[in-house]
């Protein structure tokens, strides 16, 4: 299985205070990646590290064999990778479908003239940016609230558009950053059939969650971070048996 993101030695310094340190790993084509770890482990830093929010004070990052340490968060989106945050970020007053209209506009070609004039380009650019809107309201689940406002409908709703908003740029990885907070036992069985999902479409996933089970469950591989250092990888069986996250996260009690 060969490698589309590389980190190698990537470390994370505010001040004297390694956030992540000497961080080694990859992620694999068309495979669940899961970053867990204690609260303060690192996992967002990292996160904010592949996307260009925050530059790495040493190490690399490429992705597709192609150098991306140091792009800014434009250039690493239209590279092909698209994240969601913790707290789910919407347009609220905008409705559902208009949210990933909004979405897909970096995806488009169109310019300033363009949309003041309404050309040919701009009117054919809505016309594309509304299909690819309502193609991913379908894919995910959203289709009958189109019309709704994004801060009127229910969480679950709300982390699914957000999950939307990633995916109609056309990501080819996917950051997942707690997809599941605040959903139920119910609810997460649905995100993680949305997330196999999107998988089977050929996008690679790299996951922060703090549910164990939902973790292993979906993971092909989990890295594990502590202090910002990575302290295990490996398959789920291998990091739940492994003795040093146990002591560091699950805890003594744990169970698959």
């Amino acid at each position: 299985m060969s490698a589309i993101l590389k980190a190698g030695g990537l470390s994370r310094f505010f001040g004297g205070l390694a956030a992540v340190m000497d961080l080694d790993f990859e992620v694999n084509a068309g495979e669940i990646l899961s970053l867990i770890g204690p609260n303060g482990a690192g996992k967002t830093t990292v996160f904010n590290l592949i996307t260009g929010t925050l530059l790495p004070t040493r190490g690399r990052l490429q992705f597709f064999e192609k150098e991306i340490t140091g792009l800014r968060p434009h250039d690493t989106a239209a590279l092909g990778i698209a994240r969601t945050f913790q707290t789910t970020s919407l347009f609220p007053d905008e409705t559902v479908l208009d949210t990933l209209i909004v979405g897909f506009r970096c995806r488009t070609r169109m310019g300033l003239w363009d949309a003041l004039l309404k050309s040919g380009r701009a009117r054919g650019e809505e016309e594309k940016s509304r299909r690819k809107a309502l193609e991913t309201l379908s894919f995910i689940g959203l289709a009958e609230r189109a019309s709704e406002l994004a801060r009127n409908i229910p969480q679950e709703a709300q982390k699914r558009l957000a999950v939307g908003l990633a995916l109609v740029t056309e990501p080819k990885l996917l950051l997942l950053d707690e997809p599941m907070g605040g959903l139920t036992e119910e609810e997460n069985a649905g995100m993680i059939r949305l997330i196999r999902k999107i998988r089977g479409q050929g996008i690679s996933i790299l996951l922060i969650e703090h549910k164990m089970k939902v973790v292993m469950k979906i993971s092909d591989r989990i890295v594990v971070l502590n202090y910002g250092r990575k302290i295990a990888q490996g398959t789920p069986t291998e990091v739940s048996q492994n003795s040093e996250v146990i002591e560091a996260y699950l805890g003594a009690g744990y169970a698959e």
